[in-house]
């Protein structure tokens, strides 16, 4: 899932020159072929109800094969149980034996998405008004397929790089608890996803809305996603007869707790540079507020600013929040059980194991039951800000998106990533195609891609890889 930095948009006065939607010219042959293979992809319903993954991945393998993979290139990876969320992962070697390889990573399962609901059929590419609109438009087929066609060009072209290239294409991100690609090609494929670090969704641009680029981000972090689900008893009773032991009035107690607990402030590398940089160049009282925390996590006035931006407050510690309820049997009866889920996001370094225990503490009832919905999720590892890594995509933006300002963020959300730093492969959210403020209807409706942002992400994108492939 894609996440965009809302706290950037004071960052006016350094912004790029407008970047218009309309008037683009005529289609270069390479990227006629890239929008045929984007539009094959998006088209191929990939929903956990009702779509795919495996689909998608052989028809990307097709695209690829025909390019010259040869067989023992390219896998589609599917268990019994689960024969529709394969996955696909092709290997493009490189000429050293001793430099590790690079991984490209995306996901190609997308959210649900009712035609009913929609102004435009959600599996049907279509271009409206310097848009592409469907569902994985932007989160995260875009990404999908410029890994894809990167590598299509690469083997077209003879390209021979110095360090293996890998990419894999996922099923599963998108829905907590069912079967995900990612995770289980790092438990059970480890050796054929191994690399040096990984390339991934998270990162991306940001416009304001009116055409105007004013930032790109790597996000270097995320934090992990946990839900908890909290369970009250009671033997309950005819509602005649009232008592104040209630498993609503518990729950309620309890939920009521957590609302008022904060999470205590942290920082790790990224964000203290994140909070730093993109404070400095905000001329307002928050970005004041941000560069004086980043120096001084104890200023507690400066966090009270901070903490106004919902978005910056949840970088700052981990969250958890109340998203679901549900109790009761019937109208005229005391409630014998009462569930709610509980979804946390938590800080780098943080476990669902420490973070359950705050929260039996929080609650200070023992009659509350607290239960992780996923077991053995692996911690959030922030990887490295390794200049190696970095550099090469801080300078390529500098080309490719003169004037524009590139900071480390670490995403408040959750992707893939999160797997595979818990493997020991770091992994880092990409610039490239950039988002608009309302977020462009992903997970929501209408989803859509800035065309001339998706053309210019895959030109920045196809160059980074082969820098970073060829050092």
């Amino acid at each position: 899932m894609i996440k965009y930095a809302a706290a950037l948009l004071g960052l006016t006065a350094v912004a790029a020159p407008a970047l218009a939607q309309d008037g683009a010219p005529p289609l270069r042959p390479d990227q006629a072929e890239f929008r045929a293979l984007y539009k094959e992809l998006v088209e191929t319903n990939t929903t956990l109800s009702s779509g795919s993954c495996t689909l998608a991945a052989e028809r990307m393998a097709v695209r690829l094969k025909a390019a010259g993979f040869r067989d023992d290139q390219l896998q589609i990876l599917f268990t019994s149980d689960h024969p529709k969320d394969g996955s696909l992962v092709a290997i493009y070697p490189g000429t050293s034996k001793k430099l590790k390889p690079m991984l490209l990573l995306a996901h190609i399962d997308v959210v649900e998405a009712k035609r009913s609901d929609w102004v435009r059929d959600p599996f049907t590419l279509i271009e409206e008004n310097g848009y592409f609109y469907a569902r994985g438009a932007a989160d995260d087929k875009s990404q999908a397929a410029i890994w894809t066609d990167t590598l299509i060009r690469f083997a077209k072209a003879g390209y021979k790089p110095r360090r293996t290239i890998k990419m894999a294409l996922t099923c599963g991100e998108e829905t907590s608890g069912a079967f995900n690609g990612a995770e289980w090609l790092a438990k059970n494929k480890r050796d054929l996803i191994d690399a040096e670090f990984a390339l991934n969704e998270g990162g991306g641009g940001r416009s304001d809305g009116k055409g105007k680029l004013l930032v790109q981000t790597i996000q270097v972090g995320e934090k992990a996603y946990q839900d908890f689900t909290l369970t009250t008893t009671n033997p309950g009773g005819h509602s005649s007869q009232p008592v104040r032991e209630n498993a609503i009035y518990a729950m309620s107690d309890a939920l009521a707790r957590l609302r008022d607990y904060e999470f205590p402030l942290e920082f790790n590398d990224t964000t203290r540079a994140f909070f730093a940089k993109s404070g400095a160049m905000r001329g307002d009282e928050t970005g004041k507020a941000m560069a004086a925390l980043s120096a001084n996590p104890a200023d507690s006035a400066a966090e009270a600013i901070v903490n106004r931006d919902k978005m910056l407050h949840s970088m700052l510690r981990t969250t958890c929040v109340a998203t679901l309820i549900d109790g009761g049997h019937a109208l005229n009866a005391l409630p014998q059980t009462v569930t709610a889920n509980v979804n946390c996001r938590m800080f780098p370094g943080r476990t669902a194991a420490e973070t359950q225990a705050v929260l039996a503490r929080v609650f200070g009832d023992a009659g509350v039951k607290i239960e992780p919905t996923v077991e053995d999720k692996p911690i959030a590892k922030a990887p490295p800000l390794n200049p190696a890594i970095i550099g090469p995509m801080e300078k390529l933006a500098a080309k490719h998106f003169p004037g524009v300002p590139v900071m480390p963020t670490m995403s408040t959300g959750a992707t893939d990533a999160v797997y595979l730093g818990g493997a020991g492969i770091p992994t880092y959210g990409v610039p490239g195609a950039w988002g608009d403020p309302d977020g462009n209807g992903v997970h929501g409706l209408n989803e859509r891609i800035g065309v001339k942002s998706l053309y210019a992400g895959r030109d920045y994108l196809y160059e980074l890889v082969q820098v970073l492939s060829s050092k």
